[in-house]
């Protein structure tokens, strides 16, 4: 006997099928007789997806836009020093409570798995740390919720940074951050890189490094994080985040460049929303936008994943937790409209980001944890192209969160009483 069976909805590779799930597991993908089932929900036409995933984010810092002043600039450098103003001012129950709250809006947006960098330059920013991982243990029974230790002002810039970094992956934050591009020489950036990724191949740990994000196509770290990759043997355990350097830089290093991250399995973690906003600031006309390469990496074989990475925080001033509205906004900025461009897009919020969060038990599977999500949508373009409504939340076979159809009730001489927008061809 099921706990609930999902009756007839539309997968993501476009096969229709009953997901029937029980004891948290999802236990068939396969017609399955609704007498079978404690509950039965009809899914008919209805895209079912694993659950959204961001890579990428700040949770320290989210929700908390205004405090103690707006980023007038606009800038990735304001922010960071707004950042520094806030961080004395805030406890960590005000930490634990903006993070909490970011989590209901996850949840509901069917986001269930984040990947959070942690400031770790000094001891305001283990008030963070303390919050976060109090946090984690809090939302582990519906959101998977992995850690980075992020030297915010530099390993090697800031006094403390070094020790405090080792203390918060002494506490139990999982996975070695840094900042290379920020530190005071481009020496000191390649020195951390080295340091950093002994570090987590010491302790067996994961890395994810804010790399090169800068208009500087001279800003070249990437290439030393491969290197290190490969040196200590990390491939496939280690992502270059941003890497907005690369839009800048001559189309001869990149053809070089690109092929040694696919050597070394390095993932590549793009933030749209944030990376064309904060990115050509110093720019005139024609001004630059800032995302890295996403489509030649992909044809690479590296692996891409999109990140929210801010919302409401002294960076970014929008943001509602939907990788919808990240992938809309990077199908657009990396001109990715081919149908199987567009499709891969749906794959970076999703599995892609799962395979770089190294997620056991994701997908839609016998076996696999039965996080999923409904949409109010027939495929993942048109799901990206509605930015679709999530009809139901499904975490560790519990349903969490429900909304209604995107319908609108329309009062015109001879038309429909209401308008979906959903075209019947599902595109």
């Amino acid at each position: 006997m099921f706990d609930i069976l999902l009756k007839r909805g539309i997968l993501p590779d476009g096969r229709t099928a009953d997901i029937a799930i029980k004891d948290g597991l999802i236990g068939a993908v396969e017609p399955v007789i609704e007498a079978q089932a404690g509950e039965v929900i009809d899914v008919s036409g209805d895209l079912v997806s694993p659950p959204f995933v961001d890579p990428h984010f700040h949770m320290d810092a989210t929700l908390s836009y205004g405090r103690p002043r707006i980023n007038a600039s606009g800038t990735l450098l304001e922010g960071i020093g707004l950042w520094g103003e806030l961080k004395p001012l805030q406890t960590e129950e005000e930490i634990a409570e903006r993070a909490l709250a970011y989590c209901d809006w996850a949840v509901s947006m069917g986001l269930l798995a984040i990947r959070s960098h942690v400031d770790t330059s000094d001891e305001d920013g283990l008030k963070g740390v303390r919050a976060l991982l109090a946090v984690r243990e809090k939302v582990k029974p519906f959101l998977d919720l992995q850690l980075v230790a992020f030297p915010q002002d530099g390993f090697y810039r800031s006094p403390a940074a070094r020790d405090c970094t080792i203390r918060a992956l002494d506490m139990g934050v999982e996975i070695v951050g840094g900042i290379p591009h920020f530190e005071r020489t481009m020496a000191d950036g390649l020195r951390s890189v080295t340091e950093l990724c002994e570090i987590a191949a010491d302790r067996g740990l994961m890395v994810d490094m804010h790399c090169d994000e800068t208009d500087d196509p001279m800003s070249r770290h990437i290439e030393q994080l491969a290197f290190e990759t490969q040196r200590l043997g990390l491939q496939g355990r280690v992502a270059g985040s941003h890497l907005t350097s690369m839009h800048s830089m001559d189309n001869y290093y990149v053809s070089k460049l690109l092929p040694l991250m696919a050597e070394a399995d390095v993932a590549a973690i793009p933030n749209p929303l944030i990376n064309i906003t904060l990115q050509g600031r110093h720019d005139t006309y024609p001004k630059r936008r800032g995302m890295t390469r996403v489509p030649e990496m992909l044809a690479h074989g590296i692996t891409v994943a999109f990140g929210q990475d801010c919302v409401l925080d002294p960076w970014y001033s929008l943001g509602t937790a939907d990788m919808l509205d990240v992938a809309f906004m990077g199908l657009h900025v990396a001109q990715m409209t081919s149908p199987a461009q567009m499709r891969a897009c749906f794959d970076m919020v999703t599995a892609n980001s799962a395979k770089v969060m190294g997620l056991d038990g994701y997908g839609i599977a016998p076996g696999c944890k039965a996080s999923l999500v409904v949409l109010d949508a027939s495929s993942p373009v048109e799901a990206i192209r509605l930015r679709a409504n999530r009809l139901m939340v499904v975490a560790g076979g519990r349903i969490v969160a429900r909304r209604g159809r995107h319908e609108t009730a329309l009062s015109l001489p001879g038309r429909p009483s209401n308008v979906s927008r959903r075209h019947p061809s599902g595109s």
